[in-house]
């Protein structure tokens, strides 16, 4: 599909469409995204203790990762935490129960205030964070805060092309997928093919829309089931 395009008066050359506000996005900082099923917060060291006691016990949390994981012990895990709020970018986030326990870790990295684009990546969501409200609720926290407060035009989702869970999730969130980078890299000494998936700032309000409708009490019954799927909110037939 060819995408829209101005053509240039001089040369009869497609150029493409002006973006109506170029300037730069902002980056990320230490907020705290508050929801109805817990929060975001910027991550810290005092996290190390109820992050490893999510994630100790499941190693296969760490296998799609690129450089690190799994840890053998507590120090190594809290070391490698220690190592994650210095940085810039990748910008790292915990999930956080309502009783205060941090479950899970995700970033926004590869930023690009100039061009408006920026990933989230290194998500790290522990038993106790998969198949949550929680853990649906802190990615619609960041995708708002991405496009609505930093203002990004792009928001990327990245993964190994054999991460059929991290793909599935990528879908159902409402990420478009582009394709696949062969011989992308190469992680923990194994080829790594790369998919990617996007979401633009024109698509963010109706993937809000699904979102927020999703995330309503309502939409879940006595048991905790769901009544209507998220991927079916984002138009997804299969």
């Amino acid at each position: 599909m060819t995408a829209p395009s101005d053509i240039e008066p001089e040369t009869g050359q497609p150029v493409g469409l002006p973006v109506a506000d170029p300037s730069p996005g902002s980056r990320p900082g230490p907020v705290t995204l508050e929801g109805r099923y817990g929060r975001v917060e910027r991550l810290a060291q005092h996290h190390d203790k109820d992050l490893w006691e999510a994630v100790k016990s499941d190693d296969t949390l760490w296998t799609y990762m690129s450089s690190y994981g799994p840890f053998p012990d507590f120090p190594a895990f809290s070391k490698w935490i220690g190592s994650r709020p210095p940085l810039d970018d990748p910008y790292s986030y915990a999930i956080v129960e309502p009783s205060g326990r941090a479950a899970g870790i995700f970033t926004l990295m590869e930023i690009k205030p100039a061009t408006r684009v920026i990933e989230v990546g290194h998500v790290v969501y522990s038993p106790a964070l998969q198949r949550t409200r929680l853990g649906t609720e802190a990615q619609y926290l960041l995708a708002k805060y991405v496009f609505e407060t930093l203002g990004y035009r792009r928001y990327e989702w990245k993964c190994n092309s054999l991460n059929a869970p991290s793909r599935r999730a990528a879908l159902r969130y409402g990420f478009v997928f582009e394709g696949t980078l062969r011989q992308h890299m190469i992680a923990k000494g194994r080829n790594r093919d790369t998919a990617y998936f996007s979401m633009l700032d024109s698509e963010w309000p109706a993937r809000k829309l699904a979102f927020e409708r999703w995330l309503t009490p309502d939409n879940f019954d006595a048991e905790g089931r769901q009544r209507t799927s998220l991927a079916v909110l984002n138009g997804q037939t299969s």
